[in-house]
């Protein structure tokens, strides 16, 4: 029978860094503001370096605010093929010239494109952000991101042991 032995992040080997001759200030985590209020520190979190002024939330919203963006044009354009196949047509030529990756820009300038591609535009506002307050479900978010690291996790550090370790067939 094949036994493969899964380390958990908990179990590996932690090595303390060297002490320095430094004197610490208590408390000893290295706390970092978080956010623009200099005064608020969040000491139970970690540092993450490199996000600059805003924290791995603020992009992590900015990501999903243009993502709403993108889930409302197809909302409406979907809307727009059944009902209304002259708006739907110049929407997609819209879409063919200008990106959605930044979705407040796309929305800028769909409204300055006509008074026509203005309403469009509009009811793509109003759609994101129904979607974004009662549709889109925050909670299922938390819980399917959290499942996909620990199942990610879990699967990387067993296919790591698997490879390093001596297969059954040699011994």
């Amino acid at each position: 029978m094949e036994s493969s032995a899964v380390l958990t992040l908990s179990q590996l080997p932690y090595f303390s860094p060297q002490k320095s001759n430094r004197k610490r200030v208590s408390p000893s985590w290295p706390c970092k503001p978080r956010s623009s209020q200099p005064t608020r520190l969040h000491c139970q979190k970690m540092y993450v370096p490199g996000f600059g002024e805003a924290s791995p939330e603020a992009k992590a919203a900015n990501n999903l605010h243009n993502f709403f963006t993108y889930v409302a044009v197809r909302i409406v354009k979907a809307q727009l093929q059944s009902y209304n196949p002259e708006a739907y047509e110049e929407l997609m030529e819209f879409l063919n010239r200008h990106s959605l990756n930044d979705g407040d820009k796309f929305c800028a300038n769909l409204m300055r494109e006509s008074s026509r591609h203005k309403a469009l535009a509009l009811r793509i506002l109003e759609v994101r952000s129904a979607y974004c307050k009662t549709d889109f479900e925050w909670d299922n978010l938390k819980r399917v991101a959290v499942k996909m690291v620990n199942e990610s996790n879990t699967r990387l550090m067993r296919d790591y042991v698997s490879e390093t370790s001596p297969a059954e067939s040699e011994k």
